[in-house]
């Protein structure tokens, strides 16, 4: 391998940015002279990735909402598209954010550049004929769940199970008391529940305020609950305030970032679908999960989904471990409810937080070190390790083939 080697990365919304951030590190441990470049959020670039364009206008959500944003994403990704083309960099990674993410891939792959995925899309769970693009856009799958490597090696893409970064990261047995100490929260026997209504702006549109109406109604039942908000970065922040304002009466501290913190320290969580879900599975925390998004979106893929579930709780547990209330069935009142018996009858949710242990300890594979392994090792074996895309611009489309199709 060449020396100050480049790898291209782009990240979508915050998990994305966390995951990328540790892979970073991971792969500087093995090669310090490896630079990045391409899109991020601050993890990522305090890793040292040198950014090209915002993640802010990556961060959309559902099948209709980023339409609106359309022309910002072709335009972005026409820019990152043309950079690597120009500046071939030794690998590219995709970190989520499949429908941005694939499409450039599949371009940048086409012109003989080694291409990875970094968490899987659902395609296990809906829209299953995106398998065909996946199978022709990257050269090597990363995913966090075993199911996800399951269904691709049934369809020859080939892929590793890397685990998950974060249940490398947090403890087997999480300490409440230290978190509520560390947050600042005073008293430890007090009742708190975390409310966390995702990291997007659409989210908090969909679900801010009915988190903070649910909590309403929950203090009213039990009037010495209280409440913790983290706010995901300055944007949300602000877009939370403007909620709050309709909201005074209910003890909730608005904090900025610290969601892991946030969790650690409650006794019971509501939160949006998604990484969120599987991040208080980690700390063991009772949860009712829900999600709203545009109607359309909605229709679309209720339609389409081919599991039973959409929490990765239950999806990795095969049963239906947490409550999931969606869209319709997301309502003050049936949150209302999921939380209340949790706060008020714990001790029947003990055998929950005993399965997420034992799945805790199944994504445990120092993911981030394995997933950078699996990288330097596509490098390597590449072409390009020679550096001689740099010193040949002009290579024929006979050699670009070859490369291209190396599964």
């Amino acid at each position: 391998m060449t020396t100050a080697q480049r790898i291209g990365l782009v990240a979508g919304e915050m998990s994305g940015d966390s995951l990328g951030a540790a892979l970073m590190v991971a792969i500087r441990k093995k090669h310090p002279t490896i630079r990045f470049e391409g899109v991020g959020g601050p993890l990522m670039m305090a890793a040292g990735l040198e950014s090209l364009f915002p993640m802010e206008p990556l961060s959309v959500m559902g099948l209709v909402e980023p339409l609106k944003n359309l022309p910002t994403l072709l335009s972005i990704r026409r820019g990152l598209r043309d950079h690597f083309s120009a500046r071939p960099p030794a690998a590219f990674i995709g970190i989520d954010a499949p429908d941005f993410n694939l499409g450039l891939e599949l371009k940048l792959r086409k012109e003989g550049i080694r291409t990875v995925h970094y968490v899987s899309p659902s395609v296990w769970a809906w829209r299953q004929k995106r398998i065909t693009k996946i199978a022709r856009a990257v050269d090597h799958m990363l995913t966090l769940l075993p199911f996800e490597a399951e269904f691709y090696k049934t369809h020859d893409v080939p892929v590793t199970f890397v685990g998950h970064p974060l249940a490398d990261e947090l403890p087997l047995l999480p300490d409440r008391d230290k978190a509520r100490a560390e947050l600042g929260l005073g008293d430890q026997e007090k009742l708190l529940v975390a409310l966390l209504p995702g990291s997007r702006k659409g989210e908090i549109a969909h679900l801010g305020r009915l988190f903070l109406e649910t909590a309403r109604r929950c203090q009213q039942a039990i009037p010495e609950l209280s409440f913790i908000l983290p706010a995901a970065n300055l944007a949300r922040r602000h877009q939370l305030d403007i909620l709050m304002a309709d909201f005074q009466d209910v003890s909730v501290t608005v904090i900025d970032g610290q969601s892991h913190a946030a969790m650690a320290a409650a006794d019971a969580v509501l939160l949006a679908s998604g990484t969120t879900a599987l991040e208080a599975m980690l700390l063991k925390k009772p949860m009712v999960v829900s999600y709203k998004t545009g109607w359309l979106s909605h229709a679309i893929i209720s339609r389409m989904l081919k599991v039973p579930y959409v929490s990765l709780p239950n999806l990795l547990a095969g049963e239906e471990l947490v409550p999931e209330l969606l869209q319709s069935e997301a309502t003050v009142e049936n949150l209302a409810e999921g939380l209340l018996a949790m706060l008020q009858e714990p001790q029947r949710y003990k055998r929950v937080t005993e399965r997420f242990t034992e799945l805790h300890k199944k994504l445990r594979r120092d993911a981030s070190s394995i997933a950078a392994d699996t990288v330097l090792d596509l490098i390597e074996l590449s072409p390009l390790e020679s550096g001689a895309r740099e010193s040949r611009p002009d290579e024929s489309s006979s050699g670009k083939t070859e490369t291209s199709s190396g599964d």
